[in-house]
């Protein structure tokens, strides 16, 4: 896959991104803008104050819908004006900590959020190829050494993994039940980092501010090993998935794990040290739990089935995926400009 194919399959195209004022939404808006798609969002306002969404000016570049994925009327409405081609689902309450203090929240979200956007699909006449961005942690974690493959359990412990194997669930049954000849996929993507995300309690975004600020950061599960990669990688092969199946549903549609190699299956200390490497002077870190809930202590994911089928593989190593990631906040912190640095990025990660 490379841009000149994007351009050529999304140009002029309409489709449709719920959570597109998200971390990950504002990268693939960004690369679908850069396509020249006829683009929708369809999010609630940005999840931080400082937010990647507005630093690179997106609301004026795409029809940017501010909407909750639980409003199936207002939802509805988006879809019988637009008409979209293809539609990917992102929308989602996406911290475990916060499911945790939002259980009822996360699962309106994450459940009836996938059942609104189904159903709304279900009726559109429009639509031709769906996908639905899940997370690794929908399998039943048996903190295993081996990989997990699509075919196994799906039953994630804390309320936002739950949350997301019924999401997984949901759109199983509205395939099997009603769109039986309409392409739909869904991919479980691991733990993603890069520029622009500034949620709390998550890794690389706590990093950045205590390098900022010149304080260190606390690592609150140093041992934990989790998939990370940079946002990018998972972002392409959602568009690929997307064209794809539109073009041959049998072969490629289905359910795909996307994450990185098993050698960048590091753990929470590996990559903040990765990170103090890439950073530089006035940056450290100190090891302490602070006691809080349950998180997965190991998880990893065996994504040979996408490499069969899409001929996949990571773009970025985990250290790459680091110095990337700082990069883009240095940059951000010295006032540069943002949306050609982002853009830069992007083309650069596609000639790898």
């Amino acid at each position: 896959m490379n841009f000149e194919e994007l351009k050529k399959f999304y140009g002029g195209k309409k489709v449709l991104l719920t959570g597109h004022t998200g971390f990950k939404g504002s990268w693939l808006s960004k690369i679908l803008i850069m396509c020249g798609a006829k683009l929708t969002g369809y999010a609630l306002t940005p999840p931080t104050d400082t937010n990647i969404f507005d630093i690179l000016g997106l609301e004026d570049k795409m029809n940017s819908v501010i909407g909750d994925i639980r409003d199936l009327e207002h939802l509805k409405k988006v879809f019988d004006e637009v008409q979209p081609e293809y539609v990917i689902h992102m929308a989602a309450q996406p911290i475990v900590r916060d499911s945790y203090d939002r259980p009822v929240y996360t699962y309106e979200t994450n459940v009836m959020g996938t059942v609104n956007i189904m159903e709304c699909v279900r009726l559109s006449k429009s639509v031709k190829s769906f996908l639905n961005v899940t997370t690794d942690k929908v399998y039943d974690n048996k903190e295993q050494d081996k990989g997990y493959v699509e075919t196994d359990f799906l039953d994630g412990y804390d309320p936002y993994s739950n949350s997301k194997s019924c999401s997984e669930l949901v759109t199983h049954s509205y395939k099997k039940s009603f769109l039986n000849s309409l392409p739909v996929s869904t991919a479980r993507a691991g733990n993603v980092i890069g520029g622009g995300d500034f949620a709390k309690d998550r890794i690389v975004p706590d990093c950045v501010r205590a390098a900022i600020s010149n304080t260190p950061v606390i690592i609150r599960n140093p041992n934990s090993i989790r998939p990370f990669q940079h946002v990018l990688e998972p972002l392409f092969i959602y568009l690929d998935i997307v064209m794809r199946q539109a073009t041959d549903r049998e072969k490629y549609e289905g359910y795909y794990n996307v994450g990185p190699d098993d050698s960048d299956c590091v753990n929470a200390q590996t990559l903040v040290e990765s990170f103090k490497r890439a950073w530089g002077e006035g940056f450290d870190f100190k090891v302490q739990s602070d006691g809080g809930p349950h998180e997965a202590g190991f998880l990893k994911l065996n994504c040979d089935k996408l490499k069969a089928v899409y001929g996949w593989k990571p773009g970025l190593n985990v250290h790459g995926a680091i110095n990337l990631s700082v990069e883009w906040y240095k940059a951000w912190n010295n006032g540069e400009d943002m949306d050609a640095i982002t853009e830069r990025q992007i083309l650069s990660y596609l000639d790898k």
